[in-house]
């Protein structure tokens, strides 16, 4: 009789502690899914802060267009966000890119600006222009020798309700003292309808 008793209290004991390692086993997989989950938002907000339109220049994406100077030590102008590609919403304002200048040689006035090349609706190019309300151009930008320029550009867009759903691309020319600097260099614009 005693021991039935000590195998039952045995078999109890023994369906506690499987118990437990139930529980602690659910626990286990309950955190690691929340630490996935939290992970896989965090990539997916830095996937989107490389593709999508910033509200201006701030310390942030100042340190962001020296980190794109610093990979390449021959680029003369590099752009923010660096795919090159922005997504506006029709009714959004005041969401852009940045760029900044890189002076190569000798101390020099530099120049910039930006014109529409190409669109994939019925916009006209000159429609295209007139979405950009502030940065489309620049000049007498002084650069000191083997520098970057102090204050990134923000060039700003103002898309309509009434604009069409499009792609604009937009190239950003460069001169410094009259003369090209380096080569043109294309962003997108995507519209996205609300």
């Amino acid at each position: 009789m005693i021991s039935k008793n000590k195998q039952t209290r045995d078999l109890v004991r023994n369906r506690s502690g499987a118990m437990e390692m139930t529980m602690g086993t659910m626990v286990t997989i309950v955190l690691m899914v929340a630490v996935l989950v939290m992970v896989l938002y965090f990539i997916t907000k830095i996937g989107e802060s490389g593709t999508t339109a910033i509200n201006g220049i701030d310390s942030a994406v100042k340190a962001e267009i020296d980190k794109l100077f610093a990979k390449d030590s021959t680029k003369k102008v590099v752009i923010y966000p660096a795919a090159r590609e922005i997504t506006i919403k029709k009714g959004d304002d005041s969401l852009g890119f940045g760029f900044a200048i890189r002076n190569t040689e000798e101390e020099a006035s530099f120049s910039y600006e930006i014109t529409a090349k190409e669109t994939s609706c019925d916009m006209k190019l000159t429609e295209a222009e007139d979405l950009i309300a502030l940065g489309k151009k620049g000049s007498g930008i002084r650069i000191p020798s083997a520098s970057i320029m102090d204050d990134p550009i923000f060039v700003k867009f103002v898309i309509p309700d009434s604009a069409p759903a499009c792609k604009i691309r937009y190239n950003v020319d460069v001169e410094r003292d009259g003369n090209i600097y380096g080569s043109s260099i294309g962003v997108d614009l995507v519209i996205e309808s609300e």
